[in-house]
C-alpha cells in the first residue's frame, strides 16, 4: 500500500491519473500530448514513462501491448482497497 501513496504524492501522476480516468486505454504520445495541452506540462516523454512505470508498480496503471503500442488502463483496485481499509460507511449510508 505504501506504493501507492508513494505514487499518488507527485503531482504530476496525479494528472495522469487525471487523464486515464477521463480517456482510459492511451499510449505515451496520447498521454504526453494531453498533458501538455491541458495542463501546461512540458515533461519529456522519458520522464512521463518513468512516472507510468511507478505507476504500473503501484497497480494503479495497466499496461496492454498491442503491436509496437503500449496502452496504459486506469486500475482503481488500489485505491478501493484503501477505502475499504479507512472509510467506514456511516449510518445513512448503511441501513
Amino acid at each position: 500500500m505504501g506504493d501507492v501513496f508513494k505514487a499518488l504524492a507527485d503531482p504530476t501522476r496525479r494528472k495522469i491519473l487525471d487523464e486515464l480516468t477521463d480517456r482510459d486505454g492511451q499510449t505515451l504520445f496520447e498521454l504526453c500530448a494531453r498533458l501538455a495541452m491541458k495542463h501546461q506540462l512540458t515533461s519529456s516523454r522519458q520522464a512521463i514513462s518513468q512516472h507510468l512505470d511507478l505507476l504500473e508498480a503501484a497497480g494503479l496503471v495497466e499496461v496492454r501491448r498491442q503491436g509496437r503500442y503500449k496502452f496504459h488502463h486506469l486500475n482503481t483496485q488500489p485505491l478501493e482497497q484503501i477505502r475499504t481499509r479507512w472509510i467506514r460507511p456511516t449510518a445513512q449510508e448503511n441501513p
